[in-house]
This record gives C-alpha cells, structure tokens and sequence, in this order.
C-alpha cells in the first residue's frame, strides 16, 4: 500500500460505501485528508464508514446522495463542498452492473431500455455530473478527479454490453474531461480487472479460480489495490487524460 501526505486536502469519494469506494476513502483519510463519503441516503454501510475513519482518529463526514438523480448529485456535491471547505480532490467511484449475474452478450433482448437507462445515468453521466458540479472548487486549489473505469470498457467483455458500453465511455470521458478541464484540472481513471468486491464475494471459488487463470498474476484485485493507484494519480502532478489498467495482467 502506498501513502502520501495528504494533510489539509479535501476529498470527495462517491460510492464509499464498500468495496472501491470504502478502500479509496480509507487511504486517503488515513493520508491526512477530510473525506466526505459518498453514499446513498439508505445506506447505513456508508454511515459506518464515516463513524470507522473518525474512531481511527481521522477526519471524514458523510455526503449522501445518488449520482444516477441530476438534482441529488448535484446537491450532494455542493453539501460535500460546503461542509468540507473546498475541494481538492474527486473520485468518482459510484457505479452499478443492474444485474447480480453477467449477462450474456448474445442476450440482445435482455439489453431493455430500462437496463440501459439504470446503468448510463450512473455509471456515465453521474461521474458527469458531479464533475460537473465540484469543478468550480477544484479549479480554486488545481484539484484532480479520477474515475473508475473497467477492463470491460477496453475489451470485449464485462458483466453486460450495457456495462462495458459505459465503462468504454468513462474511459472517453475522462479523456474529453482532461482536455476540457486543463490546465487547472487533471482527471485520470483506474480501470479495474476482476475486484473483490460484494459482487465477485457470492461467487463459488471454481468460478473465482476460472476467472484468475486467465491472468498473470493468479490472484483477484483487491480494493486497496485500486484505492492505491488512485493515490498516485492524485498526486502525480505531470499525468492527465490517462486510463491505468490494475488487473492482475489479465490484459497483457
């Protein structure tokens, strides 16, 4: 796990509620940052994280609110903004599969407008929007946003084509966002390759093992090993518009 000294930065991490999210926010409180952990309003996980960080001796306050909604992304972020004083830093982390089992590419029908509608306005234009929303503030202390991207967006698979779809388009986003933002922004993405998170966590251990032998390194990717490239990108002041793969090689 890498570190760094975060002390007086500001940060926003969306969907920090578990997995991705909880880890990222982890680290960079336990850098030295406020956290404003992202979550939804009926998510006690999210509360937990923040009692969790603040019993260790941190500095984290929650900030609910859904990213799929405009109007409580937007005023999640303005809470998250007021109550931490500024911002430096945002993750845009938030996103769904809409299914607890891949579905299969050749399953067209199963691609419904509702499916597609659920995961573009979370996994697409909520990362929008909430960049969006915090770039007037990142540009007052040249903050840096990094988003969760996928390997599905980079290849052709991933848990439906809806998602791999959307995670093909944060990996443009954050290009475009780049080029939009600068120079007083960098924006940056991490493309995770199969993660240990409450969704792989029902898998049968057949089915993990399968998934692990097509990478080079056996193993599944661990939140903290995303959370920890997203730490260097934070503070690798001369990197902006690139998407880092963290998938075991399972790309290689």
């Amino acid at each position: 796990m890498i570190s760094a000294d975060l002390t007086g930065k500001k940060a926003l991490v969306t969907g920090a509620s578990s997995g991705i999210g909880r880890a990222a926010a982890t680290l960079l409180a336990r850098c030295g940052a406020t956290v404003a952990v992202n979550h939804l309003a009926d998510d006690e996980r999210g509360v937990a994280v923040v009692d969790a960080l603040n019993g260790e001796g941190c500095q984290a306050v929650s900030a609910p609110g859904d990213v799929s909604n405009p109007t409580s992304a937007d005023e999640m972020v303005a809470g998250a903004i007021d109550r931490l004083g500024g911002l430096d830093i945002l993750l845009n982390n938030a996103g769904t599969a809409a299914t607890v089992e891949p579905v299969p590419f050749d399953d067209l029908d199963a691609m419904t407008e509702e499916f597609w509608q659920t995961i573009m306005h979370t996994n697409v234009i909520g990362p929008f929007r909430c960049s969006r929303a915090a770039a007037p503030a990142l540009r007052q202390t040249n903050g840096v946003i990094v988003n969760t991207a996928s390997i599905a967006g980079l290849s052709s698979n991933g848990s439906s084509i809806a998602y791999a779809n959307s995670k093909a388009a944060v990996v443009s986003q954050t290009r475009c966002l780049a080029r939009a933002l600068a120079p007083d922004i960098r924006v940056n993405a991490v493309a995770s390759g199969l993660t240990r998170t409450a969704w792989t966590d029902p898998w049968s251990d057949d089915r993990k093992n399968t998934a692990m032998s097509n990478s080079l390194l056996p193993r599944m990717v661990e939140p903290e090993d995303i959370a920890s490239a997203m730490l260097f990108l934070c503070v690798s002041g001369a990197i902006t518009g690139q998407t880092i793969v963290v998938d075991c090689g399972r790309l290689a």
